[in-house]
């Protein structure tokens, strides 16, 4: 007798509540599957953006990365950014709390860091996550919360 395979997330978190639930059967596609996880990866990353937002001034860092003109697939660019020291002191300032011991502040630059290079990488139309893919299921989704 085989156990019934579930995937399930549950999230009642202040503004955000979320239930997703797929129930894996021997004939589920790989695809379902693949597209399920790909819409709640998206729901998380909104999730960590959103509490990072409320710990850093992430607007310091959006204006400095609007400043910084990139072309589409300037690739080469946009990595010399990613690792510029004018980036990298924006990063540290943003993140630099006295309440904080230094291996928190460097997890916080961590996060920091991470959440420039996927802004930045977007800015220049690499896709760097499968949020970007378009999932017919999940267009619906996405015109009922705007």
């Amino acid at each position: 007798m085989s156990e019934e395979k579930y995937i399930h997330f549950i999230a009642n978190y202040e503004d955000w509540v979320a239930v997703k639930k797929l129930k894996v059967e021997p004939t589920t596609d790989p695809v379902t599957i693949m597209e399920f996880l790909a819409g709640l990866n998206t729901s998380l990353d909104n999730k960590v953006e959103s509490n990072l937002r409320k710990v850093v001034k992430l607007d310091k860092l959006d204006k400095k990365i609007e400043e910084f003109y990139l072309g589409k697939k300037d690739v080469q660019k946009a990595l010399e950014f990613i690792n510029s020291r004018e980036l990298n002191s924006i990063i540290k300032e943003i993140s630099e709390k006295p309440d904080l011991q230094s291996n928190e502040i460097k997890e916080l630059e961590d996060f920091c860091r991470v959440y420039a290079t996927r802004k930045i990488l977007k800015n220049i139309g690499m896709s760097i996550d499968y949020s970007q893919i378009e999932i017919p299921g999940m267009k619906k989704l996405k015109k009922m919360k705007v």
